[in-house]
């Protein structure tokens, strides 16, 4: 059977435009099934905006499509980076003072890399992270502030100062700065409610060991920041006045 020219032609042309379009085809399903498998725990993003404040870069990530706010110390960064993290710590309803912007969810980051992690690296936790210890008791004696009320009548009637604003003098037992964007301090004043001594408020206010002072805060009630820290009682956003 002799094919004219014309029409080997026509089949040549239909052959070849068969494999041209079958080989990125071919090369889409590759790369689909070459994606990267990250560890397990470990997160990928790439960085489509930055705000930038004193301690912290807030990097909005686009993550397989979606996009999420993640917060780490202090860094340079562009759009279009990529970066690797673990353990993000959410946070709901945060709000930076400094940028005047809230986040309805936003991840504080520790240990964030430029390279694939394996998801056994080890770095040090934020104190707002690390598993809670039990306060040690010490010898106070932090007379109540004026208008004010002592620590065990806050564990006793908790209750009823719930979302409260409250006034308490006490000694500063532990101090750790710029945590979540807040310093974190425990307090006691010789009092004790059913070995509830110990008080922890938030502020952005700085304190130091053995200082005594006087915070006003508001009070609430099982809080939990996640990464298994939870506060049966803790003041927030406290404002300080040395003794």
């Amino acid at each position: 059977m002799k094919i004219n020219s014309k029409k080997l032609i026509t089949i040549l042309l239909i052959v070849f435009g068969i494999v041209v379009i079958s080989v990125p085809f071919w090369n889409n399903s590759q790369k689909k099934s070459e994606k990267e498998k990250l560890p397990e725990g470990v997160f990928k993003g790439e960085v489509v905006e930055i705000l930038q404040t004193t301690k912290y870069t807030y990097l909005l990530m686009e993550e397989g499509g979606a996009e999420s706010w993640i917060a780490v110390t202090k860094r340079e960064a562009k759009e279009g980076d990529v970066y690797y993290y673990t353990n993000p710590l959410e946070m709901n309803n945060f709000e930076s003072k400094e940028l005047g912007k809230t986040f309805e969810t936003v991840f504080f980051v520790q240990n964030i890399s430029d390279q694939p992690l394996t998801g056994n690296e080890t770095a040090a936790a934020p104190a707002a992270e690390r598993k809670q210890e039990a306060p040690e008791k010490i010898d106070a004696s932090v007379p109540k502030a004026k208008g004010g009320i002592t620590i065990a009548e806050l564990y006793e009637n908790h209750t009823q100062y719930a979302n409260q604003v409250v006034t308490i003098s006490g000694k500063v037992t532990k101090y750790n700065p710029m945590i979540m964007g807040k310093n974190w301090v425990h307090i006691q004043d010789g009092s004790d409610f059913s070995g509830n001594f110990d008080l922890t408020f938030t502020t952005d206010d700085t304190a130091s060991l053995d200082q005594i002072l006087t915070v006003k805060g508001k009070v609430s009630l099982n809080k939990d920041f996640g990464a298994g820290y939870f506060f049966k009682i803790i003041l927030e956003d406290a404002e300080i006045q040395v003794k």
